[in-house]
């Protein structure tokens, strides 16, 4: 029996968005880093943290493929997806794609929630560098650097396999940049959450970032 493909909506707006603008957002927090420019640096961190609550909230009440509970599978399924040779179809994130959303997001978290305490010992401090000692504040200074380079090294990872995928004609890129993916026609397409449902929860963490963090930081620059 032959089944044919449908172009299904798998990837809502605010999911994509979210991808490209960390992305960008993780370029600009290495060239200011790099660049000793630790004003505009604070300023990324503030919107990353912006961004990361907001994927963590989507991640409970967004669309079927935003869903933690949708995409993450046990180890066992991740293995057998692993050594199978055949495949299966995913809508969303595979059983591998999904680990890795996990790790990256669990990397980008621990980089912010460091960069909190972190100092140049120069003329920058995180906002919550006065609530630890000088020698916990250099131990989570040297955390937050060697976390970068592990963020780089798994994004490095994650760009290879969206390049195996594309050489074995699944075009992940397009899918993320569209929002759809060619598939049987046997699978459903996802409910999507409506964009005013992100609005709101955007707009509520960004007023409160604003408020006590991200102000201040655009004010001193």
């Amino acid at each position: 029996m032959t089944i044919n493909n449908a172009k299904i909506k798998v990837w809502d707006f605010p999911i994509r968005l979210f991808h490209w603008a960390m992305v960008i957002l993780l370029g600009g927090l290495w060239w200011s880093g790099e660049t000793g420019e630790m004003s505009l640096h604070q300023v990324f961190a503030y919107v990353l943290m912006v961004l990361l609550v907001f994927r963590i909230i989507w991640g409970f009440i967004g669309s079927d493929t935003a869903r933690f509970r949708q995409f993450v599978r046990s180890p066992k399924a991740v293995f057998q997806y692993a050594i199978s040779k055949q495949k299966s179809e995913s809508v969303g994130h595979n059983p591998m794609g999904a680990y890795m959303v996990i790790l990256l997001l669990s990397l980008l978290s621990l980089q912010l929630v460091t960069g909190m305490f972190a100092t140049d010992d120069i003329f920058t401090e995180g906002p919550l560098y006065s609530y630890v000692s000088s020698d916990v504040a250099s131990t989570l200074t040297w955390l937050h650097k060697q976390n970068f380079n592990l963020i780089l090294g798994f994004a490095a990872v994650h760009i290879f396999a969206v390049f195996v995928y594309l050489f074995k004609g699944e075009n992940l890129i397009k899918a993320m940049i569209t929002g759809y993916k060619s598939l049987s026609s046997r699978n459903h397409a996802p409910q999507i959450t409506s964009i005013w449902r992100a609005v709101l929860v955007v707009g509520v963490v960004f007023a409160t970032v604003w408020f006590t963090l991200l102000g201040d930081a655009i004010r001193y620059m």
